[in-house]
């Protein structure tokens, strides 16, 4: 899976093969004719209410596909300790920070396997502590 270039219709039109759901199906659920169907499976982006419907309909969270990007290319930042009454107020859901998923921990363990990064490489492109890394080949490399 490359992370870094992500045509959603691609993928999307892999999950419906995988699936075996019907054309018919896909485009009743959607309230679109099939040409158009035809046409989401060559863009390479979305509208996220049409990726939100193609993850209810093939019951896969293609948004995690975009989180996984975020993870490898736009680590957070680190932020500055503040007292809690000072904390920025939002309205929006707070997440918990870097979370590694299994995908994320694989794609970067097969960088290494196959050659085509070095250790340090992975900690200065993807910003993984060093020790982390280490944590992930002594536990997940077979």
């Amino acid at each position: 899976m490359n992370y870094k270039n992500i045509h959603i219709g691609n993928l999307i039109e892999n999950a419906v093969s995988e699936s075996n759901i019907e054309l018919s199906r896909i485009c009743n659920f959607l309230h679109c004719t099939e040409k158009e169907v035809g046409k989401m499976y060559t863009c390479s982006s979305l509208d996220t209410e049409i990726v939100l419907k193609w993850s209810k309909l093939l019951e896969y969270d293609f948004f995690r596909i975009y989180t996984q990007h975020l993870i490898l290319y736009a680590p957070a930042s680190p932020k500055i300790k503040t007292i809690p009454s000072e904390e920025k107020k939002t309205v929006l859901p707070r997440f918990r920070k870097n979370i590694y998923t299994w995908e994320v921990i694989d794609f970067i363990l097969e960088q290494i396997k196959n050659g085509e990064m070095t250790k340090e490489e992975i900690i200065i492109r993807y910003k993984i502590p060093k020790t982390t890394l280490h944590k992930w080949i002594g536990k997940y490399s077979r």
